[in-house]
């Protein structure tokens, strides 16, 4: 058995400071989310593909980052 490791990151929503999503606009659906954590200046990135529907994703965050 052969298999590729993934990693996962836990944010809790609290620690949340900020957060932007970019996209190219409605046609092209790739996007990228970053997120601010505390005062660190350098956010944390991550590219999604049209597998991932973004907006439902900024609703969630949206919901629970003040």
């Amino acid at each position: 058995m052969t298999g590729r490791k993934v990693q996962y990151l836990t944010i809790p929503y609290s620690k949340i400071t900020k957060y932007s999503i970019e996209t190219a606009g409605s046609f092209d659906l790739d996007a990228e989310l970053k997120i601010w954590i505390g005062s660190d200046p350098n956010p944390i990135q991550k590219k999604f593909n049209k597998k991932v529907n973004i907006y439902d994703l900024q609703k969630v965050l949206a919901k629970h980052v003040l």
